[in-house]
């Protein structure tokens, strides 16, 4: 399961993994995201342990999402030692999403 994430634990949970970070920028009301949304939930099961996958509601969480400049939605963010490394905006298939995840564990 994708972990909830928020503007207070957004610093401890993404910037300061160990692991790379995918992060699911989203809200309720976005039919796009309610698309992209089971994706998201198959990697983070399928990536537990090697990876963090987690979802940010854009709505109730507005520090981090202005911090990163989040103008449509879903937008994906990929983190590295506390970086962004890689961006997807929009609904896409699996495999885009699971080829930038897989480019950023080495």
């Amino acid at each position: 399961m994708a972990l909830e994430l928020t503007d207070s634990n957004f610093q401890s949970l993404v910037l300061e993994s160990d692991k790379p970070v995918l992060v699911d920028f989203w809200a309720e009301w976005c039919g796009p995201c309610r698309l992209i949304g089971p994706i998201v939930e198959e990697l983070a099961q399928e990536y537990e342990g090697k990876a963090v996958v987690g979802k940010l509601n854009v709505d109730e969480n507005p520090e981090v999402s202005v911090q990163y400049g989040i103008m449509s939605i879903p937008t994906l963010l990929f983190f590295k030692n506390g970086k962004v490394v890689d961006k997807q905006v929009g609904v896409v298939p699996k495999a885009v999403l699971e080829n930038k995840l897989k480019q950023h564990l080495q």
